[in-house]
């Protein structure tokens, strides 16, 4: 009972410790608490018990607020998430009863196998949730994120949580401690090695949020030209010369009527803001290419109003904007018939060089993944784009959430971000995850000026997920070793 008791607090405390809620620290005793659950398991079954329950109330807890698109998004969704800390419970489970220093490398690197599948499967993966995002109102966990990324804070949060659960328990040896310590002091150590800051001048930047014609629902027949009139109303208020960048959020161009790839009228009405602020500009335009298939793009204009190219989203939303298997699903879920069409996905970056700064863009729910950011940086891109449409989220956690992870993107990469939202929140981000900007409102009309230093890329943005996988592997090695051991005449676990 005690061990249940644990796993439901701990997840409860980790819902906590996310946007809006916070701070961020409270991930630490959250993870610490599940693990301390964990670490009572009575075998394998216990365990599976346990990691399910954390699993439910943890992700139940954080994205209920998909439940605004129906039963058949959350539950499914939850379900998936959930069924990744049920096998690790079962796995951590059948080891409760091991040495406190392997336990620890066992924990540790179950949990960094963990996170690397669930980032990529199914269909694509999750990374929403994973506990180094809860820290991004933590200026020195943002500090440490340009070495080691928000996975290698994901590590770090488990592995001190870890420690600390065995060290109730019994003391440890002196490098057991080392192991998870040092990993730590080496990222702080390397945060004060300069790499290089680049010579740029700063950009002036207005995100145009213009919402919906109908925000948090749909109005068909006309609401993307409607939407699209509402960003360019609001993009002639923008005295000229004024700023340098303008973006507009994912959705607020598109369709046959409001595309400014296919519609001519479209296309020039921007054109013409473009030349006349002087600006480059960037608009969200997602256009159908045939009765089944559609692209979402971020479409780039000049400051002379030519349009020099575009980044297609590589990352679809499964049964958002596309359906894995179609004829299976949609044979006997009749709500899938709301996605007719699947998205083609593009082929990777594409970058802008503006003279003064290059400009990167992803979509929406590819701001939620480290890797889809992390190429734009590692080919030079100084500025990205969060281009992304939340407004079936209503007036839910969703757009703090999502803002925490970007923060974090910024931060890792050391680029500034402008995230822009449709109906909102839109902020701009500077490259150590600080706001330069206050939220915007939701379902609002407005103007978000700021002024932000282009960056270069972080040590994290040229490695990687080093720590992550180091501790993946680590954690495998010590679980082979215990496993060839099993039987052997003499052996002992050392209870230290």
């Amino acid at each position: 009972m005690l061990a249940l008791l644990l796993v439901v607090v701990g997840a409860a405390v980790s819902v906590l410790a996310f946007p809006p809620f916070g701070p961020g620290w409270l991930v630490v005793p959250g993870v610490a608490l599940a693990l301390g659950g964990l670490r009572l398991a009575t075998g394998r079954r216990h365990g599976l018990l346990l990691g399910a329950v954390h699993g439910l109330v943890f992700y139940g807890g954080l994205i209920w607020w998909i439940s605004e698109l129906g039963l058949i998004a959350v539950i499914p969704l939850v379900v998936a998430q959930a069924v990744f800390l049920t096998v690790y419970g079962w796995w951590l489970g059948g080891h409760s009863a091991k040495a406190g220093r392997v336990w620890l490398a066992l924990a540790v690197g179950g949990w960094a196998v963990m996170e690397l599948l669930r980032y990529r499967l199914p269909v694509g993966g999750f990374e929403w949730g994973a506990v180094g995002y809860a820290l991004s109102d933590q200026g020195w966990a943002r500090s440490m994120a340009s070495v080691i990324g928000t996975t290698g804070l994901t590590v770090a949060v488990v592995g001190v949580a870890a420690l600390a659960v065995v060290e109730v328990s019994r003391s440890l040896s002196w490098w057991s401690r080392v192991a998870v310590i040092a990993p730590l002091a080496l990222a702080v150590a390397l945060m004060a090695v300069p790499l290089g800051t680049g010579d740029h001048a700063p950009v002036e930047v207005a995100i145009v949020q213009g919402s919906t014609p109908c925000p948090f629902e749909h109005c068909p027949p006309d609401e993307r030209l409607r939407t699209f009139e509402q960003h360019l109303a609001l993009t002639k208020t923008i005295e000229p010369g004024t700023v340098d960048l303008v973006v507009w959020s994912e959705g607020s161009t598109g369709a046959l009527n409001a595309d400014p790839v296919q519609n001519a009228a479209v296309g020039e009405a921007i054109a013409a803001e473009a030349r006349r602020i002087g600006a480059w500009l960037l608009v969200g335009s997602d256009r159908p290419v045939s009765d089944s298939e559609w692209v979402n793009a971020n479409v780039v204009f000049d400051p002379e109003g030519e349009i020099v190219g575009e980044y297609k989203k590589q990352h679809p939303v499964p049964f958002g904007e596309y359906i894995p298997f179609r004829p299976f699903f949609t044979s006997w879920i009749s709500e899938l018939e709301r996605v007719p069409r699947d998205m083609i996905p593009g082929e990777g970056p594409v970058l802008f060089d503006t003279g003064g700064y290059v400009l990167g863009s992803v979509i929406s729910f590819e701001g939620g993944f480290s890797r889809y950011p992390r190429e734009h940086a590692r080919l030079g891109a100084n500025v990205l784009v969060v281009a992304t449409n939340e407004g079936s989220y209503g007036l839910t956690p969703a757009s703090d959430q999502f803002i925490g992870m970007t923060r974090m993107r910024a931060a890792e990469l050391g680029l500034p971000v402008i995230h822009a939202a449709v109906t909102g929140k839109s902020v701009i981000i500077g490259s150590g995850g600080e706001l330069v900007t206050e939220k915007s409102g939701l379902a609002t009309q407005e103007i978000i000026y700021g002024r932000l230093i282009p960056g270069e890329a972080s040590l994290y943005a040229r490695t990687g997920d080093v720590l992550m996988l180091a501790a993946a592997i680590a954690g495998l090695g010590v679980w082979w070793r215990t496993r060839r051991l099993v039987g052997s005449p003499g052996r002992r676990d050392e209870e230290r």
